[in-house]
C-alpha cells in the first residue's frame, strides 16, 4: 500500500513470485468512471472508492489460500474495510516523499490513466498507518529486490 509511485504493483508481483500467490492488481478494479477522473486529474471521493474497495475486498475473500493485492488503501478506514473482508490481511507500506512519487509517476506517463496533478491529492489523503497491527514499514527508494526479501522475512515471522 501506498501513494501512487511507490511501486506498489512491483512489489505485489515480486511477492506473488516469491510466496506463489496470484496477485491481484487494485488498479484493475477501478470502474470506468473512477479511471476517467482520474485520467482528468479529478481526485477521487471516498464514495467513489467504495466500490472499488468492496469490489477489492470481495477478491481477497475468494481467494481463501492468500493472494497479494496491490492497492493504495491510503486511509485507515479504506485499510480497516479490506481487514474485515479478509481477517489477518497485512500491510506492506511503501513510504515514499512527494518529490519522488511525483518523478515516478510522470515518467510512465501515457502509460497508465493516472494523471501526475493527482500525487499532491494522494499525500493529502494519506493517512500512514504508524502504529497499526500487521504492517510492515518500507522505504520504497530501495531495490525491489531488497523490499521483497524484507516482505518475506516479515511475512516469515508473523
Amino acid at each position: 500500500m501506498g501513494v501512487a509511485g511507490c511501486g506498489k504493483s512491483t512489489l505485489a508481483q515480486a511477492l506473488g513470485a516469491a510466496l506463489r500467490l496470484p496477485t491481484i492488481e487494485g488498479d484493475d478494479f477501478h470502474p470506468p468512471r473512477n479511471r476517467e477522473l482520474m485520467r482528468q486529474g479529478i481526485a477521487l471521493t471516498d464514495a467513489d472508492r467504495a466500490g472499488w474497495l468492496a469490489a477489492l475486498g470481495a477478491e481477497l475473500a475468494r481467494h481463501a489460500s492468500g493472494a497479494v493485492l496491490s492497492c493504495s488503501a491510503l486511509k485507515r478506514a479504506y485499510r480497516d474495510r479490506l481487514r474485515d473482508a479478509a481477517p489477518g490481511l497485512r500491510f506492506a507500506y511503501l513510504a515514499l516523499d512527494e518529490a519522488t512519487a511525483l518523478a515516478r509517476v510522470q515518467s510512465r506517463a501515457g502509460t497508465h490513466y493516472f494523471n501526475p496533478g493527482l500525487v499532491r491529492s494522494q499525500f493529502e489523503t494519506l493517512e500512514a498507518p504508524d502504529g497499526e497491527p500487521g504492517v510492515l514499514n518500507l522505504d520504497a527508494t530501495q531495490p525491489v529486490a531488497a523490499l521483497r526479501n524484507a516482505a518475506l522475512n516479515w511475512l516469515a515471522r508473523a
